[in-house]
């Protein structure tokens, strides 16, 4: 309730107006609210604090991009997160060009779906370096054939499962790739007037940059909007430090997949006879049958074996292991 003024203090006022003592104008000055422009076409459903959130969130999978990445395409790779804004749908879309490389993916046990959106220059060098080359892109772009799409999308089936782990301090998540598209006109997986929250990442591997977007809708993030904050964030974080943290990342280690070569001998033939090989006829190598083989971790000689079989399939005998300083 207002204070009420005692008659005094009307007959002061009124004194003070009339001699000029206090000005009118500055009053009214005073009482006006200032009045925001609410624009009805862009909600403001994502606030700074939640796109902070999701930049800590791709921080963290930026790292696992960066460590994992390299197993595929044996070269060093850098991932970093640029910044985060809110969009319409819309405007997301036509910001792309064609072709495109991008994944839907679904994003359960939430509603709807993500999209990870890779630049074409980035999708031609994993391309080239995948197939033997040095992981450069084209010069000129052009769309990607079926068995390019298919490699694409055995990296974007890694991209989607590392994103389990830096959200599991929001919400437990079981993402799956849904598809692959190279055309934005096949991707609308929400309304062109829906707001959606864009994470933009910079990747370079080798001398090679570019651009990977995650737009993330506020329909799929609706229901842990309340837990994209800060201090939610670093509570749970809190919580998960408590644990034994050397073995959480032991385990972690345990889980990576290393390539592991056997190999028999070595053999050097003229082109003439390779063109000329025929079935059953027999190569011969610079070893023995009695002789160890060697086994390869990587490019890295390990161990030391011998040939032999287990059940119906072939399998290797290990009979020394290789120290560094050996």
């Amino acid at each position: 309730m207002a204070e009420t003024l005692s008659q005094e203090e009307i007959d002061a006022l009124l004194a003070a107006m009339s001699s000029g003592e206090l000005d009118t104008d500055q009053m009214q000055q005073k009482d006006e609210k200032k009045v925001k422009i609410y624009d009805f076409n862009r909600p403001t459903k994502f606030s700074k604090e939640h796109l902070r959130t999701l930049e800590i969130i791709f921080e963290h999978y930026a790292r696992l991009i960066s460590t994992n990445l390299p197993v595929y395409l044996r070269k060093s790779v850098q991932v970093s997160v640029v910044g985060s804004e809110a969009l319409t749908f819309n405007e997301f879309t036509n910001s792309l060009s064609s072709p495109i490389i991008m994944g839907i993916v679904n994003f359960a046990p939430l509603n709807g779906s993500i999209i990870m959106e890779l630049g074409v220059n980035l999708g031609y060098a994993m391309l080239d370096r995948m197939l033997g080359g040095v992981g450069m892109p084209l010069e000129k772009g052009r769309d990607f054939s079926e068995i390019e799409q298919m490699i694409i999308e055995k990296i974007l089936v890694m991209f989607t499962q590392l994103l389990r782990d830096p959200w599991k301090n929001v919400v437990d998540i079981a993402p799956v790739l849904n598809r692959l598209e190279t055309n934005s006109q096949f991707a609308q997986i929400i309304a062109p007037s829906d707001m959606v929250a864009i994470v933009t990442m910079e990747i370079r591997i080798g001398e090679v940059e570019g651009f990977m977007n995650i737009c993330l809708p506020f329909f799929t993030l609706e229901d842990i909007m309340d837990k994209l904050n800060t201090k939610y964030w670093y509570s749970t974080m809190q919580e998960n430090h408590d644990e034994n943290y050397e073995v959480y990342v032991e385990s972690l280690i345990r889980k990576v997949d290393v390539p592991i070569r056997a190999v028999l001998g070595n053999s050097t033939i003229s082109v003439n006879d390779f063109l000329n090989l025929q079935v059953g006829d027999c190569i011969r190598l610079d070893s023995g049958v009695d002789q160890d083989m060697n086994i390869y971790v990587g490019n890295i000689r390990k161990f030391t074996a011998l040939p032999g079989t287990e059940k119906d399939s072939y399998a290797v005998r290990i009979t020394s292991v290789i120290r560094e300083e050996e």
